[in-house]
C-alpha cells in the first residue's frame, strides 16, 4: 500500500491536470486561474475536500461551459480522479493537493463562482475548522464572486444543523433546502437538477447503502 501511495504521488506530478501548493504564501495561479490554467473565461467551481474528485469529475461532465477543481491535501486520493479525467479527455476540470486553510491565498477576487463542500469532516472537536464556519466563509469571501452560492452535501447531523445555525445566526440566504435528499428526487431521471444530485461520492456510496440520511443545503453569503 505504501508503494501504490509512493507511486500516486509520483504519477500526479507528471499530470497536467494537478497542481500542488503546500505553503500559506499566495499562490502564482492566484487570480489567473481562468488565463493559465483553463485557458477560457467560464465559471468556475471549487470542491473543496474532493477525496478522489467523483464530484468535480462528475460536474465536469454535465457542464462543458463551467471550469471545475477540486482541492485535497491527500495525493493519492487525488489521483484516481485526475486519472480518470485524464482519460475522458475532461479538459474543464483539474485538481489541486493543497491543504483547505490556504485557500485563500489561491485565488483573487471575484474568481470563484461556486463552492461546494461534499461530505467535509465535521470536525466535532474543533467547529472552527468545519468548513462552513465563519472562520472559512469569511475566507471564501475573499474570492468568491457577488451572489456566488455555496452548496453542502453530507449525511451528518451535526455538521449539517450547524450549517444551518451558521446560516440564520449570519443572514445567509438560503437558495435550496433538503433534510433528505435522495426524497424529494421524484422528477425526471434525466433532469440536469436530480442528474446533479445522484452523483454520488465513495463515501456518500458508503453511507447511503448503510441508510445514512443524505442532507443539502445551498446559501449565498453577502
Amino acid at each position: 500500500m505504501a508503494k501504490d501511495k509512493l507511486a500516486r504521488f509520483a504519477a500526479i506530478k507528471t499530470f497536467p491536470n494537478v497542481l500542488e501548493h503546500h505553503y500559506q504564501a499566495s499562490f502564482p495561479m492566484k487570480g489567473h486561474w481562468h488565463r493559465d490554467f483553463f485557458k477560457n473565461d467560464h465559471p468556475l467551481v471549487l470542491e473543496l475536500g474532493c477525496g478522489k474528485g467523483e464530484y468535480s469529475v462528475g460536474m465536469a461532465r454535465l457542464f462543458p461551459e463551467k471550469n471545475f477543481l477540486g482541492l485535497d491535501i491527500k495525493g493519492n486520493r487525488i489521483f484516481i480522479g485526475a486519472r480518470q479525467a485524464l482519460k475522458e479527455n475532461l479538459n474543464n476540470v483539474g485538481f489541486l493537493r493543497t491543504r483547505i486553510d490556504f485557500v485563500e491565498s489561491l485565488f483573487g477576487p471575484n474568481e470563484v463562482d461556486e463552492i461546494w463542500l461534499t461530505f467535509s469532516d465535521p470536525q466535532p472537536q474543533k467547529p472552527k475548522k468545519r468548513l462552513s464556519s465563519s472562520l472559512f466563509i469569511n475566507r471564501y469571501r475573499t474570492f468568491l464572486k457577488p451572489g456566488g452560492t455555496i452548496h453542502m452535501k453530507t449525511d451528518n447531523d451535526l455538521l449539517f444543523d450547524f450549517t444551518m445555525e451558521e446560516i440564520e445566526l449570519h443572514g445567509y440566504t438560503i437558495i435550496d433546502y433538503r433534510p433528505d435528499l435522495y426524497a424529494t428526487l421524484n422528477g425526471a431521471e434525466d433532469s440536469v437538477e436530480n442528474t446533479i444530485f445522484r452523483i454520488k461520492t465513495h463515501y456518500e456510496t458508503l453511507f447511503h447503502a448503510k441508510g445514512h440520511v443524505i442532507k443539502y443545503v445551498s446559501f449565498k453569503v453577502h
